[in-house]
């Protein structure tokens, strides 16, 4: 099991499927654990009832159907799936409205989904965040020939303890892109990042905002490690291998050549 999750962290994200699929074939009685803790990219499935976008995970699945976070109904239709108390469903609707007017606004993520599913002691929200930045994306805002940005974070909310809960933000990113032009040539860079964030906060303010400001912090410090890791090393290479004709030539002198 270690050797299999140690391989499914060196995949790049467009490969996970494959290779998870091959793994469940070879290690069927670790199918729980793999599927509970690999991160695959993320799907999206339209609610027709509000005719409204959803991404599909593993916290609003049940069976072989997906709760929309919209209507609160399975697709495809499941008669005794899993609901959330009338608690956490209030509180999922107004995060949506929220994540709603975020996307909107930052003009940055395509599709958004908060759901929540009941814990015993508090409960377990799960935000997703998708964009698509090929250049056939709905809207065609992307350039890439493929690629996307997948956000997925994890949030474990303890009970109320003298006006404060602990709040436990595990988030995964995963960034794929591949580019095919005449200007840049055939490029493709692809990667995960993983990290945990743990936290005890008043909740005067009230939950949302609280695992808001978490995720916010959290997800900007993760897009600031791939930009270091990925670009900034990749960058690096490339101009170490392939410098510009403009630079000056470091050829030896001809008084010191062997």
């Amino acid at each position: 099991m270690e050797a299999a999750m140690g391989l499914m962290r060196r995949m790049p994200p467009k490969h996970t499927e494959t290779a998870l699929t091959a793994l469940l074939s070879l290690l069927p009685g670790h199918s729980s654990d793999l599927l509970s803790q690999v991160d695959q990219p993320l799907k999206v499935l339209r609610d027709g009832e509000n005719e409204k976008e959803f991404i599909l995970c593993e916290y609003n699945r049940d069976a072989d159907s997906y709760r929309s976070p919209w209507s609160n109904k399975y697709h495809p239709s499941l008669e005794d799936g899993m609901l959330p108390s009338a608690e956490l469903r209030k509180l999922e609707i107004e995060a949506n409205d929220i994540f709603t007017i975020y996307r909107i606004t930052k003009v940055v993520f395509h599709q958004s989904i908060c759901g929540e599913e009941d814990d015993k002691q508090g409960f377990v929200a799960c935000f997703l965040i998708k964009k698509d930045g090929s250049k056939d994306a709905h809207g065609k805002r992307g350039y890439l020939n493929e690629g996307g940005w997948e956000a997925i974070h994890v949030i474990q909310v303890g009970p109320e303890q003298e006006g404060n809960a602990n709040y436990c933000l595990t988030s995964t990113i995963m960034l794929s892109l591949t580019t095919n032009s005449d200007e840049s040539g055939t490029f493709n860079l692809s990667g995960s990042i993983r990290r945990q964030m743990k936290a005890d906060l008043p909740v005067e303010d009230g939950h949302l905002c609280n695992m808001g400001k978490m995720i916010e912090e959290l997800e900007g410090k993760l897009r600031n490690q791939l930009d270091q890791v990925y670009f900034g090393k990749t960058k690096e290479m490339v101009c170490t291998l392939r410098p510009s004709p403009d630079l000056p030539s470091m050829a030896l002198p001809e008084n010191i050549k062997p």
